[in-house]
């Protein structure tokens, strides 16, 4: 497959792709746009198909580009080879990657989740921060973790900041957004422990008992846990501060606790 070249940012396709930086467009379309060859390469040995891809001319022989031109023949998606400003105006870099791919988003019932199919799951209240959520999932997926579950109104995972930081793990962590009531229910019936990080806690993470599954629960970068959140914690902990710095970015927090869980 080969695609058509364009050089004009006024080309319709172009321009939905670019649109996709706004959150209203990717929830109105349910797109997204992923970055690099190595993301898209990703995707395509996961099994998602691109819908549009755009490649620089210098990647058009890469034999991994030719595979996800494959993959997108095949679903019957669009290939367009464009020049370095287009690909410089959609990704908002002036040294842009030689190759961006559009795939669909995908997110997982709450109720189709099975708890006992991993050791550890992350659930992330209000989480505010593309990178930070980002870099957690990409941290779920290097500890084996089950899902990452979205409580509350957070960030969107699917936006251009969050899918850079996921490295491509985006393709690989079952997401979940649930509103705080309809978790809580859903978590009454959690067979291990539900863990929560609480500045104001009194136990050490790694003095805590874990019990498989462990479902580490974060609040968000600003509040941390809201009183609601850690009351449904089986145990609440904290992370001591050794230093002047009086928290931890909230993905360290995180990978720190995640790897405490599956030790």
């Amino acid at each position: 497959m080969s695609g058509r070249v364009v050089t004009s940012l006024t080309n319709p396709t172009v321009k939905a792709v670019r649109a996709l930086h706004l959150r209203k467009t990717r929830e109105e379309t349910g797109l997204f746009v992923a970055e690099g060859l190595k993301i898209v390469t990703e995707a395509v040995e996961l099994g998602r198909a691109p819908r549009i891809l755009l490649y620089g001319r210098e990647a058009a022989d890469h034999p991994l580009l030719r595979a996800a031109l494959r993959s997108a023949a095949d679903a019957g998606g669009e290939a367009i080879e464009v020049t370095r400003d287009i690909l410089a105006k959609i990704s908002r870099r002036d040294n842009p990657q030689a190759v961006v791919g559009v795939f669909a988003q995908s997110f997982t019932a709450l109720e189709a989740l099975v708890p006992a199919s991993a050791d550890c799951w992350i659930a992330l209240h209000r989480v505010r921060d593309p990178g930070n959520l980002g870099t957690i999932l990409r941290t779920a997926d290097a500890a084996g973790c089950g899902g990452v579950i979205l409580v509350g109104e957070c960030c969107d995972p699917y936006s251009v900041e969050a899918v850079r930081a996921t490295m491509g793990s985006i393709f690989a962590v079952p997401i979940v957004k649930a509103d705080e009531a309809d978790f809580l229910t859903w978590r009454a019936a959690w067979p291990g422990s539900v863990v929560g990080a609480l500045l104001s806690a009194t136990l050490d993470y790694r003095a805590a008992a874990y019990v498989k599954p462990t479902m580490v629960l974060m609040g968000n970068e600003q509040q941390g846990l809201p009183p609601q959140m850690a009351a449904a914690c089986d145990v609440n902990v904290k992370i001591p501060m050794r230093g002047r710095a009086d928290s931890l970015n909230l993905s360290v927090a995180t990978g720190v606790m995640v790897y405490a869980a599956t030790a």
